[in-house]
């Protein structure tokens, strides 16, 4: 494993990885990042101290971090690692005296809007030129019918966001898309809002923002795809927060397409709604064991247990493509190895992320001599013997992921360009790899 150009953060901007290198041994992944958002946001909405442990370490969390710290939440890090976070609860926070910077949090974005709305001050929200171009008025839209105001470029369609903050009033909202993120602002502002606020999703997708909420003793309740809160907060908690799905997903490909390889990853969060990915990789083929744990606020928690196997292609589509797209790209690599053809639609959400996913992992599969074709809404991947090649993140954490575990289960060197887009999720993705293939 080389790791050249070391940029400002520390991290190479090129990698090259030979394989191939079995899998072996037990890792514990970084905390989930959903779930460590949240935990930051909910500890600053609560009145009194919280204490979080096993924070997710990216940049997209910091970012979460940084903005709560500029509206006069106290958090604290210590040496350990752990952070302690003072909850004045929302009538403490205090207008910003700079703009709140997002870098390439959609989360971030679209979830601290949710509570700005309601608070009574001018508030202005950026990003990196990632984030500026994702669409913001699935969030903005439904903010307003709520009686914020909010603007932005396009009529608010696209950040930078400016928010003057003041009183809401609970109503009803039917989303078209189903988005964990809109959802959750939703609910956010529903918090500080007179009446009733009532979130209709048209499908199932990621739920943390309930159960821990919930779990917090915040007034929301769940009826299937209805959510309904009123005015309120969460309580000051304590919270370990197991590991990120969407991280252990990319070893649990890798261990998969990489002869030889058997591996737990320890202490997994395993919501129903994150682990999607597991069950399309198990129906290709895939020797994956799931064991419970336990529960840990409000959300299931235990292992993943992977070996090598042999994969077939499927076909995913419909209704369990939303709570999967964070995986799409380490599926791809899946397929990419897979006996036959696998179909990935209804998925034009892969559009909009961080990047276009479907163009980009279209490019770096057709680098791994991967017959692929792009489709509006998703990709028809040819699966059979992937050779090394030269890979790009195009600025997209999951999708240089993706590329080292390709790489990693190829004869040869296989070079990854732009390794410092996994800042924002993973940064020590690669001393993680290296601790599993004895490479360290």
């Amino acid at each position: 494993m080389t790791l050249p150009n070391p940029l400002p953060n520390g991290l190479p901007n090129d990698v090259v990885l030979g394989g191939q290198r079995p899998l072996r041994g037990r890792l514990r992944v970084p905390g989930d990042k959903s779930m460590s958002h949240r935990a930051l946001m909910f500890a600053a909405l609560a009145t009194g101290p919280s204490h979080l442990v096993h924070v997710a370490t990216g940049d997209d969390v910091a970012a979460t971090r940084r903005c709560l710290e500029r509206v006069g939440v106290r958090v604290k890090q210590s040496r350990d690692g752990s952070v302690s976070v003072r909850g004045t609860g929302a009538s403490g926070w205090r207008e910003p005296d700079d703009i709140l910077d997002c870098t390439n949090s959609g989360t971030t974005m679209r979830l601290m809007a949710g509570i700005l709305a309601g608070r009574p001050f001018l508030s202005v929200l950026t990003g990196d030129a990632s984030l500026r171009k994702r669409p913001m008025a699935r969030v903005v839209e439904p903010l307003r019918r709520m009686g914020a105001t909010l603007d932005g470029r396009d009529d608010g369609r696209y950040a930078p966001l400016s928010i003057r903050g003041g009183p809401l009033t609970g109503c009803r909202h039917e989303l078209a898309i189903a988005s964990a993120q809109v959802k959750s602002a939703l609910i956010l502002a529903g918090l500080q809002a007179t009446g009733t606020t009532e979130v209709v999703s048209p499908a199932l997708s990621r739920d943390h923002t309930e159960r821990m909420l919930a779990a917090f003793g915040a007034p929301i309740t769940v009826d299937g795809l209805v959510v309904r809160v009123s005015a309120g907060a969460p309580e000051p908690f304590d919270l370990v927060v197991p590991g990120d799905p969407s991280s252990a997903a990319f070893f649990v490909v890798a261990a998969t397409i990489t002869p030889g390889s058997d591996v737990v990853l320890e202490d997994v969060c395993l919501n129903p709604t994150r682990l999607a990915f597991v069950p399309v990789l198990q129906r290709m083929g895939a020797d994956i064991e799931v064991v419970p744990r336990g529960a840990r606020a409000g959300e299931p928690v235990g292992d993943l247990v992977v070996r090598a196997a042999d994969l077939n292609a499927t076909v995913i589509e419909g209704d369990e493509v939303p709570s999967l797209l964070d995986e799409v790209p380490a599926l791809a690599m899946a397929a990419a190895f897979a006996d036959g053809v696998t179909e990935i639609r209804d998925a034009a959400e892969l559009l909009v992320k961080e990047s276009d996913r479907i163009g980009t992992l279209n490019q770096e599969l057709s680098q791994l001599g991967v017959g692929c074709e792009p489709l509006p809404d998703g990709l028809i991947i040819r699966g059979g013997r992937p050779r090394p090649g030269q890979l790009k993140s195009h600025g997209d954490h999951r999708v240089a992921m993706a590329g080292a575990v390709a790489a990693n289960a190829l004869d040869g060197e296989t070079t990854v360009r732009g390794w410092g887009a996994v800042a924002s999720s993973y940064p020590e993705f690669l001393d993680d790899l290296a601790s599993l293939t004895g490479t360290a």
